[in-house]
Order: structure tokens, then sequence, then C-alpha cells
């Protein structure tokens, strides 16, 4: 009992200063993005250069935004994350929810079939799909880039939302459906409302991975950029504070959905439904 309370007391101390050591390692980078964006080439192309900003200038951000190159990028990346965020919650949520209600037996090994094609580097698996798009003329298309977006996350969508449905106690169906609802609609009205914050973890994951992804967009684009490959290709030419001016740009999406979407992620979101 005593040895339970000091571990409670250590685990109690040592929280906050390990959140705060975990905050400030995803902050600090980002933060530093944002510094070079806003600064100038004097005060960062110095053997020390300060943590803090002390010579703010906009001069690189309207360099970015007047160039004509960011606004075809961002609306490709943008179309293309939200279009294979609803495609795999579309196709996952269902799918998902039949594997969660299949005996032990079945649902685990078929949970980690939906993982074969990621057991491979990424990269290797990336050039014989891109070249098959390629055939189907779907290169430096929304289709073709979904589609290679919806290989890469589908597996990932499956496997959360495999883990959302087996927390839902089959009961609230039969309930339903002793109601008189059918097994279709107790599956969109009492299923999928309690199913949300698991759906809202998956479409979180799925947007991200999209928004982010770089490998299929490289091979399966030539003329129109996403925002990654944009970045990526003033990273080459050495164009720092571009690059950072438009690494900052790629996150402010990010900071939107994450916000927009954390919502629908609530905990003991089944508390009380069952009884008994």
């Amino acid at each position: 009992m005593r040895g339970r309370d000091l571990s409670r007391k250590i685990s109690d101390s040592l929280y906050l200063p390990v959140a705060l050591l975990a905050a400030m390692a995803m902050v600090i980078p980002v933060y530093i993005l944002f510094k070079v964006s806003v600064s100038t080439p004097g005060e960062i192309l110095t053997a020390h250069p300060s943590f803090l900003i002390r010579d703010f200038t906009l001069e690189h951000w309207v360099k970015v935004l007047k160039s004509g190159n960011l606004k075809a990028p961002f609306v490709k990346s943008f179309a293309v994350a939200t279009l294979t965020t609803v495609a795999a919650v579309l196709i996952a949520s269902p799918a998902a929810y039949v594997i969660a209600r299949m005996p032990r037996k079945i649902k685990y090994p078929l949970v980690l079939s939906l993982f074969l094609t990621r057991m491979f580097p990424e990269v290797g698996i990336a050039l014989p799909i891109s070249v098959q798009f390629i055939k189907m003329n779907l290169i430096d298309t929304y289709l073709g880039l979904v589609l290679a977006h919806l290989i890469l996350n589908l597996p990932f969508a499956a496997w959360i939302l495999v883990g959302t449905f087996e927390t839902i106690p089959k009961d609230l169906e039969e309930a339903a459906m002793v109601d008189g609802a059918g097994k279709v609609e107790s599956l969109i009205k009492v299923i999928m409302p309690l199913a949300l914050p698991g759906i809202a973890v998956a479409a979180i994951f799925v947007w991200l991975n999209s928004w982010n992804e770089f490998t299929y967009a490289l091979y399966l684009t030539v003329s129109q950029r996403t925002l990654p490959l944009q970045t990526y290709y003033y990273v080459v030419r050495g164009g720092w504070f571009d690059a950072a001016t438009y690494a900052t740009i790629l996150t402010i999406p990010v900071m939107v959905v994450t916000f927009f979407l954390q919502r629908y992620m609530k905990g003991g979101y089944l508390s009380g439904a069952v009884k008994g």
C-alpha cells in the first residue's frame, strides 16, 4: 500500500515536467520554422542565431504570397487530403464494423492481413503502383493521388475503427432492433453516432497522412505540385526562407483541421449506454 502511494506521488510529481518537455519538443521546431520565415537573413545566417525573433520582417511571406506558386499546390493538397479522408471513412467504417462483429479467430488474421502491404518499404510499393497508375493515365490527376493515398491509409483507418466498433456493445443494436429498427437503420442511427470519436481519430490520421504525403506525390506529379513537393522544391534549391515560409503555411491547415475534428473526441462516451 505504501509502495503504491509512493509510486502515485512520483507519478504525480513527474507528470507536469514530462508533459512540459513533450510540449516543448513539439512546439519549438514549429517556432523555429516560423522564426526563420519572419526573420531577416542577417539574423539567421550567423554562427549563433538568437532564439527569439529580433528583426521581424514579412518580406518572405509577401514574396511567397505574390509569387503565384502557392494557390495551386495548396488547393491540390487540400482537395486530395479531404477527398481521401471522406473516401477512407466511407469505405473503412462499414468494413470495420463487419470485421469487428466477426468471431475472434477470423477477425484478428483479417486485421493483420490489412497491413500486408504496409510491411514493405513504402518506396518499394509506391514504384510499381505508380507505374500502373501511369498506364491508366492517372498521372497528374487528383483521382490518381486520392487512390494512391487510400492504399496508404485504408489499413490504418480500418484498424482504428475495428477497435472503436469492438467497444460498442451488441446489446445496443439488439435493443434498437427490438424497437423496430432494421440492421442498416440501427447501424446509421445508433452505432455510427457512438463511433464518432473513433471516426474523428481515423479522419484526423488519414487527413494528416494525406496532407503531408510525399512519395506518391513525387511519382505521380509532373507539372502541378502538392504543397509538400513545393516545399521540397525550395529546400533543394537552397531557398531556406521560402522553404520555411511554405513549411509554416503547410502547418496552418493541420492546426485548423485538428482543432475542428478534436471536438468529436470525447472520453467516456459509452458510459451509461448499457445497464446491467
